[in-house]
């Protein structure tokens, strides 16, 4: 039987040998797709949910068809009835939580059972389905359900196999394949609130979601295309009992723990652009153009739209510091992007005390405070990822790119209670407090960051593997 750290060795091997795709395995473009292609899917649900709930799901004539739902009301009103807008940014938070907390699970399913490739196909499957439940008011919250139970298998391993396609001294070349697959994320991200948007805003909201479906059943079938390109394969015998954590392996465990803990606070901060910001813009900035008013859902393609296009200056930024011994480590950059997150969320509140004749604020407002986020993301999360790839203990390491998603969990479900007071502060108020809360996240990594990144740097005798 190959032991655990052979099989990675040959792995990692075999991946990096084919190098078809701008010089990174071609597995990486299969995987970059698909996740874009789900992303499409994603974003383009995504950007509906808030509005639709609000201005139809829980409006009288369709809430009561929705099964369950009644349920759940009560129980988030066991301390007192709440707004139909607070009731849709609780629904929203945890939907959106708990997409990221199932990667955890799914990690496991895949360490321990399946292997990645066959518990992304699953995940991809689920989500197909739960995107074509979208399109009923009655199975509104089953498609959450099955969107929920997909992404847990999907999300994680799909992660894990981009860093499964380089070898354990690639640092550098492995951040860059991250952070091309986080682009190829972000080209579904932007196409999807576009078309899902466009579509709802034109023939009603359940095409909107039917599209989604569609969109996410083109991603397995891209997934399915390129198996042979793609790592994370398990047959019965390599279904090993794994050993326990080293000591050294549990220390670095606890220390990557700690890092996706750094980064909560920016994900408290930044999805809330998805949540309240989308309501935000359709009650208070200008929307019209000489062809039309623009939907508010196409706002969500933004900060999409900049995570793309700042992918080739921040490579060429990284790679000039690098070369003038000046990048910044890992755990600086996601201090960096926790404070940009900040800084984008205040421009939102700053925009808020200018409003024109009309009561509305100017549009570049949202642009501004949106592309600011997309350029943040850039700097925190793809680069949360390939420090996870590369540090976590190989026995570890799907479980824990899925727990780095945890990070999104606790983050997303604070977003949703807090965005069910938005409509007791004053705009100007409540993203302020947005902006607080991400800079605050900046602060930390500045007074912990550096002790943090040293006790993380390997051994010298690192790459023989830890003992």
């Amino acid at each position: 039987m190959r032991s655990e750290g052979e099989a990675t060795l040959m792995t990692s091997t075999v991946a990096s040998s084919d190098t078809d795709f701008f010089g990174h395995p071609k597995g990486l473009a299969y995987l970059a797709f698909t996740e874009a292609w789900e992303r499409f899917s994603y974003y383009g649900m995504t950007a509906l949910l808030a509005l639709y709930m609000v201005q139809q799901l829980l409006t009288p004539g369709h809430a009561e068809h929705v099964l369950g739902l009644g349920a759940l009301r009560h129980l988030f009103e066991l301390h007192g009835p709440i707004s139909n807008q607070a009731f849709a940014s609780l629904i929203f938070g945890w939907y959106s939580g708990l997409v990221y907390f199932t990667p955890i699970l799914g990690g496991l399913l895949a360490d321990r059972l399946l292997g990645t490739k066959a518990t992304v196909v699953l995940g991809a499957v689920l989500m197909s389905a739960g995107h074509i439940a979208m399109a009923f008011d009655a199975s509104f919250l089953f498609a959450l359900a099955l969107l929920i139970a997909g992404s847990g298998c999907l999300k994680g391993n799909i992660s894990a196999q981009i860093g499964q396609l380089y070898r354990p001294d690639e640092e550098s070349r492995r951040t860059q394949g991250y952070t091309i697959f986080s682009a190829g994320i972000n080209v579904g991200a932007v196409g999807g609130p576009l078309l899902c948007g466009g579509l709802a805003a034109t023939y009603g909201w359940h095409i909107g979601f039917a599209c989604a479906g569609a969109l996410m059943i083109v991603g397995l079938l891209t997934y399915l295309a390129g198996q042979r390109h793609i790592p994370g394969g398990r047959t019965r015998s390599e279904r090993i009992a794994y050993p326990p954590l080293t000591p050294a392996e549990r220390r670095r465990t606890w220390l990557l723990i700690a890092v996706i803990l750094l980064t909560v606070l920016p994900n408290i901060a930044y999805p809330m652009i998805w949540n309240i910001g989308i309501v935000w813009i359709d009650g208070h900035a200008s929307l019209g153009t000489p062809l039309g008013t623009v939907p508010a859902t196409w706002f969500n393609s933004v900060d999409a739209f900049f995570s793309i296009i700042a992918v080739p200056p921040l490579v060429w930024l990284w790679r000039w510091q690098a070369k003038r011994g000046r990048e910044p480590g890992d755990v600086a950059k996601i201090g960096i992007g926790s404070a940009l997150t900040g800084l984008s969320a205040a421009v939102l509140a700053i925009g808020c005390l200018f409003p024109g004749a009309d009561g509305r604020v100017a549009v570049y407002w949202p642009l501004a405070c949106f592309a600011g986020m997309g350029i943040a993301f850039l700097y925190y999360w793809p680069v949360l990822l390939a420090l996870v790839s590369q540090a976590a203990p190989a026995k570890m390491n799907a479980t824990l790119m899925g727990g780095a998603f945890l990070s999104f969990f606790v983050g997303s479900v604070a977003m949703g209670w807090i965005g069910s007071f938005y409509e007791q502060m004053s705009p100007a108020a409540f993203w302020a407090l947005d902006a607080a809360i991400a800079l605050i996240g900046g602060l930390i990594v500045l007074l912990v960051g550096r002790p943090l990144a040293r006790a993380l740097e390997p051994a010298p005798s690192a790459m023989g593997g830890e003992r």
